[in-house]
């Protein structure tokens, strides 16, 4: 199937930003979202490498840099500041491919989160794909660390050398170890919060506004998730956690698959690639 591969410019807010369309005669597009700091091409290629894949199978996809990333004008921001960025992304998306009648996000941790927050504005977007999403607060990373870090420690071989040795810092170790416990009490709090509380605003913890930006949202929904990573660790105790998060994520148009090896950014080529056949597979429903 014949592709093009070429760079566009749009505009949001009158600043100028970056974007790489692969074009097919597809009418379902993928439009890649960058999580900070990152650009187009991605970790290791990946965003570059799916982007090929996907057009290789017939399916339009659209790369870019929001403002103040990559080779985009403006200042710097983050991910909860680019719902207009993702807008023109997606206006100039369907400009360049004039087949497309919806769209699917595409976001890797933060640019997962930004993704939650948009797709409910537009009813373009048909779908999503979450790869590890970012729901960081300071309790729930605390809760991470001590299940998924401190926990594996115990069987490290490198650490009792050092206990063995007499190279432990054990004060600092310990002090570091009552920090994380004492913040991870906060996450009860955090989660009843989350299950009570109705009203968006940007005073509520991040792990609530994604949660009603995804309730909101009438799509299908797969989520990635990395076996060896403290960010997907993290949001896999969240939901464990939350009675509002299981219901939502139980319903039929959301579904899981797990990497299970696989680091944050599936650097290895065998996590690329179940990824890349997972999204392919995903948006041909």
């Amino acid at each position: 199937m014949p592709t093009r591969e070429q760079p566009i410019v749009f505009e949001c807010d009158g600043r100028r930003l970056l974007g790489i369309v692969h074009a097919t005669d597809s009418t379902t597009g993928v439009l890649v979202i960058v999580g900070g700091p990152q650009y187009r091409v991605g970790s290791h290629r990946q965003f570059l490498l799916l982007a090929r894949y996907l057009t290789a199978n017939n399916v339009s996809v659209m790369r870019f840099d929001y403002r103040g990333m990559g080779d985009s004008e403006g200042d710097i921001r983050s991910f909860e500041d680019v719902t207009a960025d993702i807008r023109a992304a997606v206006d100039a998306f369907f400009d360049a491919c004039p087949e497309l009648t919806s769209v699917v996000l595409w976001g890797l941790c933060d640019a997962a989160s930004a993704a939650i927050f948009y797709a409910n504005t537009d009813s373009r977007v048909d779908g999503m794909i979450l790869l590890n999403p970012w729901v960081n607060t300071e309790a729930g990373e605390a809760k991470a660390y001590l299940r998924h870090y401190y926990f594996q420690r115990l069987f490290n071989k490198a650490l009792w050398k050092k206990v063995l040795t007499a190279k432990f810092e054990f004060r600092k170790s310990l002090a570091s170890l009552l920090e994380r416990v004492n913040k991870s009490r906060e996450v009860l709090v955090n989660v009843v919060k989350s299950d009570e509380t109705e009203a968006v605003n940007n005073t509520l913890p991040l792990p609530t506004r994604m949660h009603q930006g995804l309730d909101s949202f009438q799509g299908w929904v797969n989520v990635i998730i990395s076996g060896d990573d403290l960010t997907a660790a993290e949001f896999e105790d969240m939901v464990k956690a939350s009675k509002a998060w299981r219901r939502l994520l139980n319903q039929k148009k959301t579904k899981f698959h797990h990497v299970a090896a696989a680091n944050h950014t599936f650097s290895r080529q065998v996590w690329r690639d179940e990824v890349a056949e997972q999204t392919l597979r995903w948006v041909r429903r």
